[in-house]
């Protein structure tokens, strides 16, 4: 018995629509392998370049342990970019100084879950904020709350913050009592605006130690010269420090030689907040490797002639 018309009509309009529903689900398988395939790719890709930061990790710590046993960490070799052509890409690293700015944990003395108050470190501290235009009493209450974020007492500074001022509804977050492990921690303390952080943090770092970190006279470049006019006694202008880093010979100053110079006399800098080697080395390492690109910066310290890894950190600093 042959079926009327539009019966065959609605057969063909149902054939049709499976068609198209079996074509669009194609389509989406299709485009979900494509995607994977695309995605695996990018993360092959990804950790090559991050192989390769590794890499210049190694070869970095060998060149550092070599600098230090041959008594060559003055600055000559702080701040140089080397460039190196891998296959698919290029890596680019450099190595600085990673105590040339001011350690924002030698604000506190002390050792793990017994931190306290460093006097010496605050005053450094107030003297860096003081050379970077902040007034007396914001560079008080910055200095307090950061003690008060750092140390495992529960008491607050003048002008600090413990707990309870950040504890509320919009934070809901308590002080650490532990060392910061990045300067970016600085965001999360009452009174670091973003102003205030933009101001200190190319002068600043957080290095994995207490107590005050005396700066290499020989690594400080021109632009960072408020770090040397932090450590005077008598106020001296960031301008005055850049012209006695621009006098610098290029074999670097013996500490001795440094503390003899007039202007380093007259601003009454001692001996004690300066050195001239270095012990931390930040490693700077940038990959590209086809499309992707790893960006890693590690910390390395020298332990008694051993170079250690301090800390690793991937993706550009904040």
């Amino acid at each position: 018995m042959t079926p009327p018309p539009e019966e065959k009509g609605v057969a063909l309009l149902t054939v049709l629509l499976m068609v198209a529903v079996m074509s669009v689900m194609a389509a989406g398988v299709l485009e979900e392998i494509r995607f994977s395939i695309r995605r695996t790719a990018n993360a092959e890709a990804v950790g090559q370049a991050r192989w390769y930061a590794l890499g210049a990790e190694a070869v970095a710590r060998t060149q550092v342990a070599r600098l230090v046993a041959t008594g060559t960490t003055s600055g000559a070799w702080s701040g140089r970019i080397a460039r190196y052509p891998v296959e698919g890409g290029e890596v680019a690293a450099g190595i600085v100084d990673g105590g040339a700015c001011f350690n924002l944990n030698s604000v506190v003395e002390g050792s793990y879950e017994a931190y306290r108050r460093s006097d010496a470190g605050v005053a450094q501290f107030l003297s860096l904020t003081r050379v970077l235009g902040l007034g007396q009493r914001d560079g008080e209450m910055l200095a307090a709350a950061l003690v008060d974020w750092i140390d495992t007492d529960p008491l607050r500074e003048a002008g600090g913050a413990e707990d309870e001022a950040y504890g509320g509804p919009e934070s809901g977050y308590l002080t650490s009592g532990a060392l910061l492990a990045e300067a970016s921690e600085l965001r999360a303390i009452r009174g670091f605006t973003p102003a205030v952080y933009a101001r200190l943090r190319p002068f600043v770092c957080a290095l994995p130690q207490a107590g005050v970190t005396p700066i290499n006279i020989n690594t400080v470049p021109p632009e960072k010269a408020a770090l040397i006019a932090m450590l005077a006694d008598r106020p001296m202008a960031a301008a005055a420090a850049r012209t006695l880093i621009a006098a610098r010979p290029a074999g670097g100053w013996t500490r001795e030689e440094f503390l003899a110079l007039p202007a380093v006399t007259e601003a009454a800098i001692g001996g004690d907040k300066l050195t001239d080697t270095s012990r931390y080395f930040r490693l700077e390492t940038e990959v590209t490797y086809g499309d992707a690109e790893a960006i890693s910066t590690a910390l390395l310290v020298n332990e008694g002639g051993r170079i250690r890894l301090a800390a690793r950190r991937w993706g550009p600093e904040e």
